[in-house]
């Protein structure tokens, strides 16, 4: 029995599904109904409470949503995913009666259940489902190169931490001793040194102007200079005549003249020009634009300078000491970088190997689903094959590319059943839709073998609208539209004896009492049985 089915899917308020509950049986389930009855709304519920994108016009979401799906896993042990409306209008998503996110919701389901599309294909949306497939075909077993791989990180993490390979560690080695030597040539005092040379600085500046200021009035009041105030003071006193009254104003004049020139005197005696040297503001400026520059190329201070300073001691003797321990790891990095190019040899290899024989058994497959014409082949690049592709061409001698892109939404998903024929997963639950689209006849009969055939291995729920197809079925369900009082609803029900010749019939010729369509039907089903 397959590990994992869908056990029951259950339905409410999903465009015109009022409430709907389908328990499903292992093998092959096919859905049936008229056009409109609402197939693809109830696989856009089930899509829905995998995690699909609620805006999604395909899935009706209304203010009463709730999907739940209940999948049967090894050992009967249950996982239920859910999606339900709440009052603000999202989705809220649940696990196990859990709250969850979408996102977490869609990495669980793909565990557990693949849908394939006309439009799109869960299982081949990414290489790395692709590369799945060609491994298991293959039984490439890289838990050995994946172990490794880990390993080798860690390591490389390690000496990284350490200083990195040899050419690495020297060019760190040497920055670290020229950001030292550069650091021990400044000679920083303390983390206040700077602020102390800019203060003197700023006071020898000052002492300096006020001294030059000062010898400037000396000279303007005094000075040797036919224009010196004072000069000019007893030039004019001297023309003021004599015996003529004036005579206690001039010897007033007089006397303030010698006062104020002894002023000057005094001032003359207190100009200390000796009291600065012009060669120690220049150290000091020099000394301040020293310890500018190494704070600003070390943290923006004397403080972090001087830290960083002793982070690199310490650093340059952690190298020091690290050395034995860095040889032992380049050397064991040097061992599984080896090793692991010949298992990523050995992977390449045998993933190529893989492709060729799926390719040619999924070929041999495609006649069975009406693609006679049509070529796939799986390829593999890279060192050890992990970037995988798949290719396809619809007609000979027209262009190889993706699958996705080249082949139509019915081709498409026969080329998954083709697939899945040789490929089958028991671990997860396949869901078609419209794999029969536009095919009939013989073909048909084809597809639905095929269907079963694929249901012996993993469960299948596959929508139709050939009798060919359904008849295959181990177990049939029927999707009806019904109008009540003015208002749709669509309800499901499992088909079993003459329910199902009926349904049979009406898929034949449209008329589930036409007695040639009813026994057509009772051919079908018996030859499946």
């Amino acid at each position: 029995m397959p590990k994992a089915r869908l056990v029951e899917l259950y339905a409410r308020g999903v465009g015109v599904i009022d409430e709907a509950r389908i328990e499903f049986g292992s093998g092959f389930n096919v859905l049936t109904g008229e056009t409109g009855a609402g197939k693809t709304l109830l696989l856009g519920a089930l899509e829905l409470c995998l995690g699909g994108d609620a805006a999604a016009s395909r899935y009706a979401v209304t203010p009463t949503t709730r999907t739940v799906a209940v999948f049967a896993r090894e050992d009967d042990a249950e996982v239920v995913l859910a999606r339900e409306s709440s009052s603000s209008g999202r989705l809220r998503a649940s696990i196990d009666a859990s709250p969850s996110s979408a996102e977490v919701l869609r990495q669980v389901a793909a565990q557990v259940i693949v849908i394939h599309g006309q439009h799109d294909s869960l299982s081949l949306r990414s290489r790395h489902e692709i590369l799945r497939i060609i491994d298991a075909a293959g039984n490439v077993d890289v838990s050995e190169l994946e172990s490794l791989r880990r390993e080798v990180t860690e390591l490389t993490s390690q000496r990284d931490a350490l200083g990195g390979d040899g050419a690495s560690r020297e060019r760190e080695r040497e920055y670290l001793l020229f950001q030292l030597r550069e650091l021990r040539a400044a000679a920083i005092e303390d983390a206040t040194e700077l602020e102390r040379t800019l203060e003197e600085l700023r006071r020898l500046s000052r002492l300096a102007d006020a001294q030059e200021v000062l010898l400037d009035v000396i000279d303007e009041l005094d000075g040797d200079r036919d224009d010196a105030i004072l000069s000019q003071w007893a030039r004019a006193n001297q023309r003021l005549p004599r015996d003529t009254g004036l005579d206690d104003l001039r010897d007033a004049l007089t006397e303030l003249l010698d006062q104020a020139r002894a002023n000057v005197h005094e001032l003359h005696a207190r100009a200390r020009p000796d009291l600065f040297d012009p060669a120690r503001i220049a150290d000091l400026e020099s000394r301040a634009s020293t310890l500018q520059t190494i704070a600003r190329k070390y943290g923006g201070s004397l403080e972090a300078a001087i830290t960083e300073r002793e982070d690199i001691e310490r650093r340059l003797e952690e190298l020091a000491n690290a050395q034995d321990r860095l040889g032992d790891l380049d050397a064991r990095l040097e061992e599984l970088v080896r090793r692991e190019h010949e298992l990523s040899a050995t992977a390449r290899r045998e993933r190529e190997s893989a492709c060729e024989f799926l390719t040619r058994r999924v070929n041999a497959q495609l006649p069975r689903v009406a693609l006679a014409s049509a070529v796939l082949r799986f390829e593999v690049h890279g060192e050890d094959g992990a970037d995988a592709r798949l290719l396809f061409t619809p007609n000979p001698g027209w262009p190889e590319g993706p699958l996705q892109a080249l082949a139509s939404g019915g081709e498409l998903s026969r080329v998954l059943l083709a697939l899945s024929l040789e490929t089958a997963h028991e671990d997860v639950v396949a869901v078609f839709d419209e794999v029969d689209a536009g095919v009939g006849g013989q073909v048909a009969q084809q597809i639905g073998e095929c269907l079963r055939e694929v249901g012996e291995r993993q469960q299948v729920i596959a929508v139709t609208h050939l009798a060919s197809v359904a008849a295959k079925a181990a177990h049939h369900f029927v999707i009806e539209k019904t109008v009540a009082d003015g208002i749709t609803t669509t309800r499901v029900r499992r088909v079993t004896g003459e329910e199902r010749v009926r349904e049979i019939a009406r898929m034949l010729a449209g008329d589930v009492n036409s007695e040639e369509a009813g026994a057509l039907a009772r051919r079908l089903l018996e030859s499946a049985a």
